[in-house]
């Protein structure tokens, strides 16, 4: 469970910038909300950030992006491998030296966590790690001026014999729980497996593409199918086929392709779509097509199916850049609608997302808490991220109305008159 997610220093984002996804004092709309049975607070299941283009809505989830890799890619670096996550925001002569900055607030096995660090393309210069075991955080870790340490007098012995192993590429969170220290293995566990985020719904990558593989119950393919199903697509059945073949130096877009021993193992993937239509005669009748053939809104539920899945049944945070791209405002809605049904959503997984669909601006479908705004300074070039619980709405207001006439700002501002050309 996320609760708290700040940056700073991170491409166009240059003050701090802390996103929520505790719930407010509202009392509406409460299926959108669950409580932490530890914590007792109350979190939100779903948010949405707008803003105009270039307004640093893909720059928040690249940061989010970025912080999760380089706990996951830690322990794999090279001692001379540059940290590319690390992109400073570069209009200001200052900044562009500094590092980035990130924090994480959330819960993972009912414990909840702080942790953060700061980093540029070079070192790591601070790391700390705190969890709540009552109402103040307790020490676990705390890293300052890249290789000063402090620990709680009873671990200082065994952690400090860690922190030789660590290096100032690596994250002392990775480098810890992979010499199994127990402290440390909740908070990494939790970026590893329990937070993932996705440019688009439209790509599958290795994931989807291997959860059908391995799909050997079928639980996959029922959950698939009655999810195109509840969104009227008309999909009867499909086949997913797979064939390994032995190849040597093969560049595809489209396989998958692994490495065993000196030979490169390309998987070909075969995906039709099964489609029972009534002929003239009023017969019922099976047809097939190419999962290529369909919509591009149909293969992005195809493809987003096995992590919607697997995030409902773990209590997962899903982050989409851009989850409207090829959907049908009311695909994206009922996505939406997915995590906020408690028979569906029984782990209370989270959805976090950007999108253009100001259909989805309603308080019947979010509470005030649960939008945000991206909006760039144009003179500065910053990003400024808030929620729309920063503004006085009635219950009854008219968000979609309001954003567009850009009472809420993060719009663009767009000049109708005047030449394209120079005269």
């Amino acid at each position: 469970m996320l609760i708290e997610f700040s940056v700073k220093n991170f491409m166009s984002i240059k003050n701090e910038t802390t996103f929520s996804m505790l719930a407010g004092n509202g009392d509406e709309n409460v299926k959108n909300v669950f409580e932490n049975n530890t914590t007792k607070e109350k979190c939100l299941k779903s948010t949405a950030i707008y803003g105009a283009n270039a307004s640093g809505k893909s720059n928040f989830m690249k940061a989010v992006t970025a912080a999760i890799l380089m706990v996951r890619k830690s322990n794999l670096r090279s001692i001379n491998e540059p940290l590319t996550e690390m992109v400073p925001f570069k209009f200001d002569k200052e900044t562009i030296n500094k590092p980035c900055e990130f924090k994480f607030v959330f819960v993972k096995n009912n414990i909840k966590y702080i942790y953060g660090f700061s980093a540029d393309i070079n070192k790591i210069y601070t790391e700390y790690l705190y969890q709540y075991l009552s109402a103040k955080p307790s020490l676990i870790f705390d890293r300052k001026n890249v290789n000063e340490y402090k620990f709680t007098q009873n671990e200082q012995k065994k952690l400090e014999e860690l922190a030789t192993k660590n290096t100032e590429k690596k994250l002392f969170l990775s480098t810890a729980t992979e010499w199994n220290y127990e402290k440390t293995k909740n908070a990494y566990i939790w970026f590893s497996e329990d937070i993932d985020t996705y440019n688009d719904c439209t790509y599958p990558g290795n994931f989807a593409f291997s959860k059908f593989e391995n799909d050997k119950g079928g639980t996959l393919k029922r959950f698939t199918i009655n999810l195109l199903k509840r969104a009227d697509i008309l999909i009867k059945d499909y086949n997913f086929e797979i064939e390994k073949i032995k190849v040597s130096n093969v560049i595809s877009l489209n396989n998958i392709n692994t490495s065993q021993g000196d030979n490169i193992i390309q998987k070909e993937v075969k995906i039709s779509t099964i489609h029972e239509i009534q002929n003239d005669n009023g017969n019922l009748e099976n047809y097939e097509l190419d999962l290529g053939d369909e919509s591009l809104g149909t293969q992005s539920l195809f493809f987003f199916s096995p992590i919607l899945k697997e995030a409902f049944e773990k209590g997962k945070v899903i982050i989409v850049d851009e989850i409207d791209k090829s959907l049908h405002p009311l695909l994206v809605k009922f996505i939406v609608d997915l995590f906020h049904n408690n028979k569906i959503n029984k782990n209370n997984a989270q959805l976090i997302f950007n999108t253009h669909d100001t259909n989805l601006l309603s308080l019947n479908t979010f509470r005030r808490d649960q939008i945000w705004f991206a909006e760039k300074d144009p003179a500065k070039g910053t990003t400024d991220l808030y929620p729309l619980d920063d503004f006085a709405v009635r219950k009854t207001e008219n968000i979609q109305k309001g954003y567009l006439n850009g009472r809420y700002g993060a719009i663009p501002f767009i000049v109708r008159e005047g030449c394209l050309w120079d005269d």
